[in-house]
């Protein structure tokens, strides 16, 4: 693809001898169809999703570099079986570690930022959660406005901490000029966050989602998830019995309802960056983690397999259309025919992504919490 080797003096090629373990792969597991950055640079022109590894771990561990994370994940992932023959997958290797901290979020800002701009959807293989700061300012670089999501068991907000794991979500959310219009927060644990830091948030008018809320309705979520740009989920959101390099927490979402999460941001048209992060190598146990994430890895093509079917907003006709009026407010509603999502019209007149519940909620003359939210962040002074 014209222009994207820029990015190759910040990658390390992959070594697939090493992954799988001698044997090679067979016709019908994932390693023999992905486009791998080995003896020579992809093509990625046909690429769905793009594979970056970036093992860094020093915002995360005080004195730590680089860990194998990226590669067991791929180790894993390459000898999955490949069912979505319409999702195509290149892999451009490790991001090289900068000699501070700063130049590796440079490091995985260009290449990020160049994938993107030639329409690819970018999934980082990390490292430590702080990580998502290099997702982050590829956007902030072409000064692009976001939605923003997290999933997360705490809200990295922690200024008292040194490590950039425990705080990153502070320069992202309120340093200036800022570029991210909405943010959402997804799976937090309640005994991790203190009171007045939600008083905070919601203030600012960002939404958090308590794990306990999120799992009893997971499917509230996709909504949420397909209105964003930049998806991050960090692994302490994953129960330690389903990813036991978890530390942090024995609690938080199954192992299905991660898969789940990241189907959903395979779903959605606007999520061009996902990050997996916090993971670890030398935590895990019989590799039980990296096999997770790359089930996580397998939903997400799933996800893009699904996503494809939908047709644009613009093509009326695949849609059911409602019109209504709440609290005699009159708003619009729209079903896909073809996979049953719904929009609703927000208060500035947009299509953004909503639930069945909230069409129901509107037929019952209350006014959908979604549509509230909105209509907040659309009156608040930017």
């Amino acid at each position: 693809m014209a222009g994207i080797t820029t990015i190759l003096d910040f990658l390390e090629p992959v070594n697939l001898y090493e992954l799988s373990e001698d044997e090679g792969y067979k016709d019908t597991q994932l390693g023999k169809h992905i486009a791998v950055n080995e003896e020579y640079f992809p093509d990625l022109e046909q690429a769905d999703m793009v594979l970056v590894g970036c093992g860094e771990s020093r915002g995360f561990i005080a004195g730590g570099n680089l860990n194998d994370g990226p590669n067991a994940i791929r180790k894993e992932f390459y000898s999955l079986f490949k069912w979505h023959t319409d999702v195509q997958v290149a892999d451009v290797g490790n991001v090289k570690p900068g000699a501070t901290l700063q130049d590796t979020y440079g490091a995985l800002r260009s290449v990020v930022n160049e994938l993107i701009e030639h329409k690819k959807r970018v999934v980082i293989l990390g490292g430590s959660h702080d990580l998502t700061m290099g997702q982050y300012k590829a956007y902030s670089h072409k000064e692009q406005i976001i939605e923003a999501t997290c999933v997360d068991a705490k809200i990295d907000l922690n200024m008292d901490s040194v490590l950039p794991a425990d705080h990153f979500l502070m320069e992202m959310l309120v340093s200036e000029p800022n570029f991210v219009k909405h943010y959402n927060h997804i799976g937090f644990q309640s005994y991790f966050v203190h009171p007045t830091m939600l008083e905070t948030i919601d203030k600012l008018r960002f939404d958090c989602y308590r794990v306990g809320r999120v799992k009893e309705n997971i499917e509230e979520m996709e909504p949420v998830i397909r209105n964003s740009n930049l998806f991050s989920f960090d692994i302490s959101a994953i129960q330690h019995s389903h990813a036991p390099a978890n530390r942090v927490t024995p609690n938080g979402f199954n192992g299905e309802e991660a898969c789940t999460l990241m189907q959903y941001a395979g779903m959605s048209t606007t999520v061009n960056t996902i990050g997996l992060y916090g993971y670890l190598p030398q935590q895990d146990e019989h590799n039980l983690t990296a096999k997770q994430l790359s089930h996580m890895l397998w939903y997400l093509m799933d996800g893009i397999s699904k996503g494809k079917q939908e047709a644009p907003l613009a093509e009326r006709d695949s849609f059911n259309e409602y019109r209504m009026a709440f609290t005699e407010i009159q708003t619009t509603f729209l079903q896909s025919k073809k996979t049953g999502r719904w929009w609703m019209e927000a208060p500035d007149g947009k299509m953004i992504a909503c639930s069945h519940f909230d069409y129901l909620s509107a037929s019952q003359n209350n006014i959908p919490e979604r549509w509230m939210r909105s209509a907040e962040r659309s009156s608040s002074p930017s």
